[in-house]
């Protein structure tokens, strides 16, 4: 029979586990054996009671059983301090039993007998045996226990897939000895959980082994452990929700494509009118030049044109960032206000794809169109450091998912001011951006001098002059171009014979270098 089924579906449990859904494919199948492994401390015991603190109710009541793990007075002792857990359902529609003793003084058959009367009697929608390695465990080493707990697993494994009930079996494997374990053959799914000491950072990865019947994300997903339990964070968003916000998708036909602008005059001059809309931005530049000053003055242009933004940092917390600021005064207001929101995240064991998943729920709830991301090289290295072995890849996906949201993102990238070639940051990122500004410094007549170009803008014409600036009390302030020297960008500038220096117009134009 090669045709599919007219009608045929899986109906899926939710499991109540925020991204793990998404990485399952919409679920767990309802019915489904399923198999949890990972190392000690790695997170199975968590994710299975939040899977059936989830789902458990009166018609549907969960049944957890204990085999020379802890005893489940003390499970509950900690597995009560998650928010998931509702100590109404202890005792109703979930019920523990531990087996220790029976195990321990009557043997495997016993055990095996006892779990299919505890769930003959209970009619349970949710199974949970926590741990057939510790039953390996407890056989090893007498006579015959190689096929006795072959058996066993193999019998318990036959109960559990017939059962009408969804049931989850746990084991202190690594993904590769569950694959080699017999009963991985019969099981629908197997999620493996690990954990990993990255220097001084501890990282937690997700993968689904295997999963019958419906599509699942592949590869390895990294996951928290948080007072509110588990929360995995896909590689991939979900397609249908990489759409734009409701704010920028109710803009006019007329609006699209329209240009944002950075509230620095020169600025926008320079990129012939602004940044266009939803586009990518990065600002190059050393320690000090104003790449910060000019995210600020982006961010505040837009609140004043009716915008909402967000600031994600990674070098400074929020108060010393606002305190440091030019605008930190008015910044700190439109936060007050709700207008801008700030997004901290500095611990040294993130991922890409959870600041991602923070960032986007952010932008969600404020319908903000704006996004600063200050700065990439802090963010580099708030990264666990398993992670910065693909950060440009990572990097590349959090822009597109941003930009896919009809948000304009800029973004800061600290270099080093080298003269002998241009290249921006040590990972190559300029394929991350659709528009480049690129700063630098100059020595001119004695003077340490900053300088702004706009190396490019995808799909449009752009200004190609070298312009000095300067950061004053009122804002960045870009001065015309300085037509009295070449070589500029080599570090070593000289005067074009018989011209005559003009540095003062950067004074002379202050009053038209920020947009009021």
């Amino acid at each position: 029979m090669t045709e599919r089924l007219e009608g045929a579906s899986l109906r899926r449990l939710p499991t109540g586990v925020p991204g793990l859904d998404d990485v399952l494919g919409g679920g767990l199948p309802e019915l489904s054996f399923n198999l949890v492994v990972g190392g000690p401390g790695s997170g199975k015991t968590t994710l299975v009671h939040q899977i059936m603190f989830a789902n458990a109710t009166p018609e549907r009541p969960g049944l957890y059983f204990t085999i020379l793990g802890e005893p489940p007075l003390k499970m509950l002792r900690y597995q009560q301090l998650y928010s998931f857990f509702d100590p109404a359902k202890v005792n109703a529609t979930i019920r523990f039993v531990s087996l220790s003793d029976t195990v321990l003084g009557q043997g495997l058959a016993a055990v095996l007998d006892s779990i299919v009367q505890q769930v003959e009697t209970a009619s349970p929608g949710i199974v949970i045996v926590d741990s057939f390695r510790s039953v390996m465990r407890t056989v090893d080493g007498k006579g015959g226990a190689d096929l006795e707990m072959q058996d066993f697993v193999q019998r318990l494994a036959l109960h559990l897939t017939a059962w009408e009930a969804t049931t989850f079996l746990i084991g202190e494997f690594t993904a590769p000895e569950a694959q080699d374990h017999p009963v991985y053959t019969i099981s629908d799914s197997l999620l493996a959980l690990s954990q990993r000491a990255e220097r001084n950072s501890i990282v937690r990865k997700l993968q689904v082994v295997k999963l019958r019947g419906q599509c699942d994300l592949p590869g390895l997903h990294t996951f928290r452990i948080t007072a509110d339990g588990v929360r995995v964070f896909p590689r991939l968003p979900k397609p249908e929700e990489d759409q734009p916000n409701e704010r920028s998708a109710s803009l006019p036909s007329t609006h699209r494509g329209q240009r944002l602008s950075t509230g620095v005059a020169g600025v926008d001059e320079m990129l012939h009118g602004g940044i266009p809309k939803g586009y990518s931005v990065l600002i190059a530049g050393p320690s000090g030049s104003g790449k910060t000053v000019l995210t600020a003055e982006f961010i505040a242009e837009g609140i004043k044109r009716g915008e909402r933004g967000v600031i994600a940092i990674f070098e400074k917390r929020p108060a010393g960032y606002l305190n440091t600021s030019l605008r930190g005064r008015e910044l700190d207001r439109m936060i007050q206000d709700g207008r801008l929101a700030v997004v901290y995240l500095r611990p040294l064991d993130l991922s890409v794809d959870e600041t991602l998943y923070e960032l986007r729920a952010v932008i969600r709830r404020t319908g903000a169109t704006r996004v600063v991301i200050d700065s990439l090289s802090g963010f580099e290295m708030a990264v666990s450091p398993g992670f910065r072995e693909d950060f440009r890849e990572s990097l590349y996906r959090l822009v597109g998912v941003l930009t896919g949201l009809g948000v304009t993102v800029m973004m800061t990238l600290e270099i080093e001011d080298s003269y002998g070639e241009l290249r921006l940051g040590p990972r190559e990122n300029a394929f991350l951006a659709d528009v480049i500004i690129l700063q630098r410094y100059v020595e001119i007549e004695g003077r340490l001098k900053r300088l702004m170009t706009v190396v490019k803008i995808r799909g449009s014409e752009h200004s190609k002059d070298l312009r000095l600036y300067e950061v004053t009390s009122e804002g960045l302030v870009v001065d015309a171009m300085v037509p009295a020297y070449h070589g500029l960008l080599t570090g070593n500038p000289a005067r074009k014979s018989g011209e005559a220096p003009e540095l003062g117009r950067a004074s002379r134009s202050r009053r038209s270098g920020r947009k009021s």
